[in-house]
C-alpha cells in the first residue's frame, strides 16, 4: 500500500426498475488516504476497509430500492431489455409466484410496521430510514427494544423525536415458556393501531412500496397472512454457502399452485423476515401468543392461520425489500440451526430431504468425474438449471450458482447436526438466549 495512494470504496448493484430494463448502479464511498491506513495496525486497517466498503454497499442498496432517479447520474444508456434466455427464466419463476399487485390498498388502511430489536445498533437506523420512506399507505413504526445492551434504544429514541410515526417500546421481562422474538412480536401487536401488522426483522430494508403492495395483495387475494422473501444480500463465502438455500427450497419444492387452492396447514409457508397479517384474523387465531414456545414464527404462524381456516400466501419479495442476514459463516450456521429445530431436522422428514437434496443436487457432481454418463450429466445440468432459475428470478448473488452443490451439502450438514444434537446445536438459541428443544405449545 503506497502512502500517497487514495483508496475509494466501490459498490456495484443491479436492479429492474422497468419490467424489461436491467440497470447497473455504481456507488463510491468516502476516499481514504494511504498514509492514514498505514498508520493503523493490519487488523485495524482491514476492519476499516471492510467497514467503509460495507457502508458504501448498504447506501447504494438503499438508493437502488428507493427507485429515485435523482439519486443517480446516467453515464451510459443502451437499448431496454434483457436477453431472451435470462428474461424467460425470470418470467417463469415470476409466473409461478404471480406478480405482486401494483395497486394500493382500498379503504381506510393503516399498516403498523413492527420491528423487534435486540442489540441491533448497526441495523436499526437504516431499517427505520427505509420504513419511513414508505409510500402508498399510511404507516406507523413500532420498535420493541428487547433487552439491548448497545445503543439500539438511543438510536430509536432519536428517530422518534424527529418523526411522530416512530415509537420506541421496551419489552417486559421474558416470561417463562416464551421465546424471545415471539415474545417481542406479541407485545408489539398489542401496542399496534393498524388494520394490518407488518412484522419486519431489523436487518430488513423495506422498499418504498412494500407496505402498500403487501396490504393490497392481502386484500386482492383475501389472504389473512401474506409473506415475501426479501432479496437476500450475500457477500462472503460463508453467506453464499448457507443463505441461498432459502429461495431454492421455497421455489423449487413448495407447490405454489396447490398452496393457493388449499388451506392445508402442511402447505403453509412464510418468511419471518417480512410478514404481513390482517389484524382481526391475527387476533382470532391468538397471534404470537399461540406459538409462544416456538422459534420459527414464519412457518408456525402460516400453519396456524390455515388450521384456523384462514388463507395465507407467499409473494415475490426481491423488489419489496432486501436483507443481509449474516456476515460470517458461524453466524449463518447458528442462525439456520436455530430454525432447523422446527423445520427439516426431524427423524421422519430429514432422511427424505437428504435423499432429495443429496441425490438431486450433490451426488451428480460427485459422480461426474468418475462416470460422465448421460444420466449423470443430465442430472447435474438440471440441478444447475434449477439453481440458475432461482438465482436470476430472485436476483441473488450469481456466485450462488457455481457454489450450489456445496451450499446444499452445508445445508444438510446443519440439519443433521441439529437432529443428532452435535456441538453447539444441542439447544436452540439466539442472541444470548437458549431454549429447550422439542417443546410444543
Amino acid at each position: 500500500l503506497a502512502p500517497d495512494c487514495t483508496v475509494i470504496p466501490l459498490a456495484i448493484e443491479y436492479g429492474f426498475w422497468l419490467e424489461r430494463g436491467a440497470e447497473g448502479f455504481i456507488g463510491f464511498g468516502k476516499p481514504m488516504l494511504g498514509r492514514d491506513l498505514l498508520d493503523l495496525a493490519r487488523p485495524a486497517r482491514l476492519e476499516r476497509l471492510e467497514s467503509e466498503l460495507a457502508a458504501t454497499l448498504d447506501r447504494l442498496s438503499a438508493d437502488v430500492q428507493s427507485r429515485d432517479p435523482t439519486r443517480f447520474r446516467a453515464v451510459l444508456e443502451g437499448r431496454a431489455g434483457v436477453g431472451g434466455i435470462y428474461d424467460g427464466w425470470r418470467r417463469t419463476i415470476a409466473g409461478i409466484l404471480r406478480a405482486t399487485p401494483l395497486h394500493t390498498p382500498k379503504g381506510d388502511v393503516l399498516v403498523s410496521i413492527l420491528i423487534p430489536a435486540r442489540n441491533e445498533a448497526k441495523n436499526i437506523g437504516p431499517a427505520l430510514d427505509a420504513a419511513l420512506s414508505s409510500v402508498g399507505v399510511p404507516v406507523e413504526i413500532l420498535v420493541m427494544d428487547d433487552g439491548s445492551t448497545d445503543a439500539t434504544p438511543e438510536i430509536v429514541r432519536a428517530y422518534a423525536a424527529r418523526d411522530e410515526r416512530v415509537r420506541l417500546l421496551t419489552a417486559p421481562s421474558l416470561e417463562e415458556g416464551w421465546t424471545g422474538k415471539v415474545h417481542a412480536c406479541h407485545h408489539l401487536s398489542e401496542a399496534a393501531r393498524g388494520t394490518h401488522f407488518l412484522f419486519v426483522d431489523a436487518d430488513v430494508r423495506l422498499g418504498p412500496h412494500a407496505a402498500a403492495r403487501l396490504a393490497g395483495h392481502a386484500q386482492e387475494t383475501h389472504a389473512s397472512l401474506v409473506s415475501a422473501v426479501p432479496r437476500q444480500i450475500t457477500r462472503t463465502l460463508g453467506e453464499l454457502l448457507t443463505v441461498p438455500t432459502i429461495n431454492l427450497l421455497l421455489l423449487g419444492y413448495l407447490p405454489m399452485g396447490f398452496m393457493r387452492l388449499s388451506r392445508d396447514p402442511g402447505l403453509g409457508a412464510a418468511c419471518g423476515q417480512l410478514m404481513l397479517v390482517e389484524r382481526e384474523a391475527y387476533r382470532a387465531i391468538g397471534g404470537h401468543a399461540a406459538i409462544r414456545t416456538r422459534i420459527h414464527d414464519g412457518i408456525q404462524l402460516a400453519r396456524l392461520f390455515r388450521r384456523k381456516g384462514f388463507m395465507t400466501d407467499l409473494a415475490p419479495g426481491d423488489h419489496l425489500a432486501s436483507c443481509r442476514m449474516y456476515t460470517r459463516f458461524d453466524e449463518a450456521w447458528n442462525g439456520f440451526a436455530k430454525n432447523a429445530h422446527e423445520g427439516m431436522a426431524t427423524p421422519v422428514a430429514l432422511p427424505i430431504w437428504t435423499i432429495l437434496l443429496l441425490g438431486g443436487h450433490v451426488l451428480p457432481f460427485a459422480l461426474l468425474p468418475f462416470a460422465p454418463t448421460f444420466p449423470i450429466v443430465a442430472a447435474a445440468l438440471l440441478s444447475l438449471a434449477t439453481r440458475t432459475l432461482v438465482t436470476v428470478a430472485t436476483r441473488e448473488n450469481p456466485w450462488s450458482i457455481p457454489l450450489h452443490p456445496f451450499t446444499m451439502l452445508v445445508g444438510l450438514a446443519i440439519q443433521w447436526s441439529v437432529l443428532l444434537r452435535i456441538g453447539t446445536t444441542r439447544r436452540a438459541g439466539w442472541k444470548g438466549r437458549l431454549y429447550p428443544v422439542g417443546v410444543k405449545p
